[in-house]
This record gives C-alpha cells, sequence and structure tokens, in this order.
C-alpha cells in the first residue's frame, strides 16, 4: 500500500554491490526518469527528488547508527568504509576526537563518474547532497560544514562535523 513505509529490512544486501556502482545505477535510470517528468510536470520534481533523496539519507544514517552501534563521531567514522569501497574515496582524516571529525575527500569516483555521464548537477543531488542528511540521521546534535566539493570544481572535498554540546546541542544552525 502506498500509504504505509517502505520494509527497509532488506537494506543491508545492498552493500553487496557497491555504493559507487549503485549511485551509476540510479543516475542511469533516475536522470532520464527526471527529465522526462520535469518536461511534462515542470522543474518541481527536482525539488520533490531532492527532498526523496534528502530523506532517505536520514533513514540510511539512523540505519548506520544501528547497525554501529554507537552515535559518537568515532562511530560514524568507522561506519564510512561502504561509502569508499572499491577505491571510491580517496581521503586524508585530519581530526578525529570524541568532538571533532575533519578529513578531505581528495579523490571522489562518484564525482569522475557523474561528469562522465555527464550529470554534475544530479550527481550533487544524489550524493553530495546526502551527507548533511546522513549525520542528521546517525546524530542530530552535530553540525556539519563543508565549503568545497569536488563535484562542484574544487580539488577537494572538506567535511567538517562538529559535536555541539550544551542547552542549544538539538538547535539546527
Amino acid at each position: 500500500m502506498p500509504d504505509e513505509p517502505a520494509d527497509r529490512s532488506d537494506l543491508e544486501d545492498l552493500n553487496d554491490v557497491g555504493v559507487l556502482k549503485r549511485r551509476e545505477i540510479e543516475a542511469r535510470i533516475v536522470a532520464p526518469l527526471l527529465e522526462r517528468l520535469a518536461s511534462r510536470y515542470g522543474d518541481g520534481v527536482y525539488d520533490v527528488a531532492r527532498d526523496t533523496i534528502v530523506d532517505v539519507a536520514r533513514e540510511q544514517g539512523a540505519a548506520l547508527a544501528q547497525r554501529v552501534g554507537d552515535t559518537s563521531l568515532r562511530g560514524f567514522a568507522g561506519g564510512l568504509a561502504a561509502w569508499s569501497a572499491d577505491g571510491a574515496l580517496e581521503s586524508e582524516v585530519r581530526e578525529l576526537t570524541d568532538d571533532v571529525f575533519e578529513f578531505d575527500v581528495t579523490r571522489c569516483r562518484y564525482a569522475e563518474m557523474y561528469r562522465a555521464l555527464g550529470l554534475e548537477e544530479l550527481g550533487a543531488m544524489l550524493s553530495c547532497n546526502r551527507d548533511a542528511s546522513l549525520i542528521e540521521g546517525f546524530t542530530p546534535n552535530v553540525r556539519f560544514t563543508r565549503r568545497h566539493t569536488i563535484m562542484s570544481g574544487a580539488d577537494h572535498c572538506d567535511f567538517h562535523f562538529a559535536l555541539r554540546r550544551g542547552p542549544d546541542a538539538l538547535t539546527q544552525d
């Protein structure tokens, strides 16, 4: 039934196909679908897609927290291996403490793949757009910032996760 939430118990099996390959499969299906829907119903379909992807990423963050069994930044850092599998990301951790997790992605095969397909904008929506919601679903008391992405032409992506403390810990910026 459309009003019932999807059974997400089988999401664990998705890791049988690497995330990079999954994103390519998604892009090859979603790009022409969104294009056709936008030609019929207007560009608002991109907003619906973006909102849906954000919601899915938030759910994935919650599932990751459950799988890791730890909602700390160290737990989050330890749970990110699937996104780097098969050489999908090359990164350098700059800081990992109880309060801060910072790293730079120096090579992003996701961006390379979207560029090769001529889908950079869609790549930003399907991949980069998920990052803030993933951590939000994992633990809501973390502030995420990123000023640069390879997808937008920078030479690296700079990820900054900082634990919020005190009475404003759950207040969004």
